[in-house]
């Protein structure tokens, strides 16, 4: 597997034999003139966004691979390393991509505000799959980033190309938005197999392994943390941790309603460390303290 590293934009360009217009942003228009190798590694030191237009290529990160087909967009943040397996070497898929440095947002509300754009840590094998007037709309922004960097770089590049990135990502939140959307019998199946597994967790695992946690059901289900988390809220109108507190309350009632269980053995069988943390989830989440309820119930 041949490896490369785009830890600056110059690298990037210096691989797709692109001229460099700004040294930390490019678009890259791959298509077949472009030969890569059957199977190839990318350590992403800057962010990629690729609009993948061709079938033709197999790309995982982590541990599973991605659903990546034809008009799909996939989003990568510095530190991650993604797996390229070309299905024919003689018929290379067809890309746009936009790349830029995390310096190139310093000081700017992108970059502070830049992780709220979760997709770009979605590890799961949902891509982005886009719609033809999406696919336009994605287009018409990266053309317009596009012609910024043809332009004799002055004081105002900076602010209107980091302005239409930052377009760009809202349109993709919006997009990932109506894919959550569109794929009710998805997210459906999610929720219940959600719903199964945190039931299980509860009876057999968690006096052993603790709280429930967030992390723990999306890697059973095979996504991010992230990606779970909106499908979750997608469909229940919940986030996936209310969802975990919720059923937690519930349980804990149930032991509470039982007198022979202290506090603290509810506590424990809750997967509480300290019954102390147990008292202020339950006070926070129903109003009352775990005695208290018993005394009102």
């Amino acid at each position: 597997m041949t490896e490369f590293y785009f830890d600056t934009i110059q690298q990037v360009n210096d691989l797709y034999g692109i001229e460099t217009l700004h040294p930390l942003v490019t678009i890259v228009h791959m298509d077949r003139r472009i030969m890569q190798p059957v199977e190839s590694r990318y350590h992403y030191g800057v962010y990629g966004i690729w609009l993948k237009e061709t079938k033709g290529c197999t790309l995982s990160y982590g541990r599973t691979p991605y659903d990546f087909d034809e008009m799909t967009v996939t989003s990568f943040a510095p530190g991650q390393v993604v797996d390229v397996k070309l299905d024919d070497v003689n018929i290379q898929p067809k890309c746009v991509g936009l790349l830029f440095h995390p310096d190139f947002l310093k000081r700017t509300n992108l970059g502070r505000n830049i992780s709220k754009y979760e997709f770009f840590s979605y590890t799961s094998t949902e891509a982005l799959h886009l719609s033809t007037q999406e696919i336009e709309v994605f287009y018409q922004v990266v053309n317009m980033i596009e012609q910024e960097l043809h332009h004799v770089i002055d004081k105002h590049t900076r602010d209107l190309v980091v302005s239409n990135i930052e377009l760009l990502l809202n349109y993709c939140l919006r997009f990932y938005d109506r894919q959550f959307i569109t794929r009710e019998e998805i997210n459906h199946s999610v929720v219940k197999k959600f719903e199964s597994l945190l039931r299980k967790y509860m009876e057999k695992q968690v006096e052993i392994d603790g709280f429930p946690t967030v992390s723990y059901f999306a890697d059973k289900c095979c996504f991010s943390a992230g990606y779970f988390g909106e499908l979750v809220k997608t469909e229940t109108g919940r986030t996936a941790q209310d969802f975990i507190a919720d059923y937690v309350v519930m349980q804990a009632k149930q032991y509470l309603d039982d007198e022979s269980l202290s506090v603290t053995q509810v506590a424990n069988r809750l997967g509480f460390e300290y019954p102390q943390h147990f008292v202020r989830f339950f006070k926070r989440k129903t109003g009352f303290t775990p005695k208290e309820y018993r005394e009102v119930a």
